[in-house]
């Protein structure tokens, strides 16, 4: 039994492991790490020996960390790696190999039915009607998403928003306000089975599932870093933001924004963006919150689309689909009965 586990930022951790009788029964650590001295990968391999075959990825850990002394220098994977690595040829943990991914590119609908689509995939994607799924978001209204957790009157203007025409909408997954005119961001939904980040912490998840963007934008230019916890940002500033949806059906949404051209000014009057969060990024503008990627790359929006889904389709040997028009009779649905409801955007007061 065979598994695999690429840190983010790290090396490459391979797992090769027997089970008798419910049992690891045989156990070979290897990968192109570096480990001082060498003889404890014996020690690794030996401390994994005899647990059960169900062992969670703590438990595993656990083991190859007691049995490791304060003189043992792992460079490039920790206990950790090595639990999820055992857990993946176990099956079960997944890796992006062991999953076909489909890839939607930008269709243009309104942003509540995006939101909607976040949910209707999470569910397709749990009754195995599809397998996951990245998807990209096109929209031609302008819109204040707000996160599961926020206030409306906190966070929005109402009378400023009305005035501007911008409706608001709450999606299913936590984090900040997104302010979303026609073509001024990119984002994206990626829908996976939570087997792909097993053992990982959520901080760690963030980084992890999106790694392939933080390769695509190199590849347009931009030099980017996840920012603890849930921020994507250059050494210019945020460029965009990631959140999570974790549904008891062993599905995880994940999805980001990232800010393209957004008029400032206008957000300014619409978002009430508070000092402390300012402050907590170590600006005092609003402003200086998101760095527009057309001014890092010079490239339309659609030219960076296109490279983030070439990128990602070759990673991920990813085919190119569509929604399938129950998921899309699905979303409409609960656009009406949930997500334009007084109810839920006033979910929270």
């Amino acid at each position: 039994m065979h598994g695999e586990y690429k840190v983010p930022g790290g090396k490459l951790v391979v797992a090769d492991v027997a089970v008798q009788d419910d049992c690891l029964t045989q156990v070979s650590i290897s990968g192109d790490f570096f480990l001082e001295p060498d003889t404890a990968l014996d020690l690794i391999n030996q401390a994994l020996v005899g647990l059960p075959s169900t062992a969670s990825q703590q438990q595993l850990a656990a083991a190859v960390t007691a049995a490791l002394d304060e003189n043992v220098m792992m460079f490039g994977f920790s206990a950790e790696a090595v639990a999820i690595a055992v857990r993946r040829a176990l099956g079960k943990a997944s890796s992006w190999l062991d999953h076909q991914f489909t890839l939607i590119p930008p269709v243009t609908l309104p942003a509540a039915m995006h939101v909607a689509l976040d949910d209707v995939l999470a569910q397709s994607v749990a009754q195995g009607v599809r397998g996951p799924t990245l998807r990209f978001w096109d929209w031609d209204d302008s819109v204040v998403v707000i996160g599961y957790f926020q206030s409306v009157k906190n966070e929005v203007d109402m009378v400023a928003a009305k005035a501007a025409n911008v409706a608001v909408v709450r999606r299913i997954t936590g984090g900040g306000a997104m302010f979303m005119e026609p073509g001024n961001c990119i984002t994206y939904s990626l829908t996976v089975p939570t087997s792909i980040v097993d053992g990982m912490s959520i901080e760690q998840s963030y980084k992890f599932l999106d790694t392939w963007v933080l390769e695509a934008l190199a590849e347009v230019g931009i030099k980017a870093h996840y920012q603890p916890l849930n921020d994507i940002a250059s050494k210019q500033g945020k460029i965009g933001g990631a959140a999570q949806k974790r549904f008891g059906t062993g599905v995880l949404v994940h999805h980001a924004t990232l800010a393209y051209d957004i008029d400032a000014d206008k957000m300014l009057q619409v978002l009430r963006t508070g000092r402390e969060k300012l402050s907590d990024k170590g600006t005092t503008s609003a402003k200086k919150r998101v760095d527009p990627m057309r001014s890092q790359t010079g490239l339309s929006r659609d030219a960076i689309i296109e490279a983030f889904i070439q990128h990602f389709a070759q990673r991920h040997q990813a085919q190119t689909g569509d929604y399938l028009p129950e998921e899309l009779a699905s979303a409409k649905a609960l656009v009406v009965e949930k997500f334009l409801t007084e109810d839920w955007l006033y979910k929270v007061r």
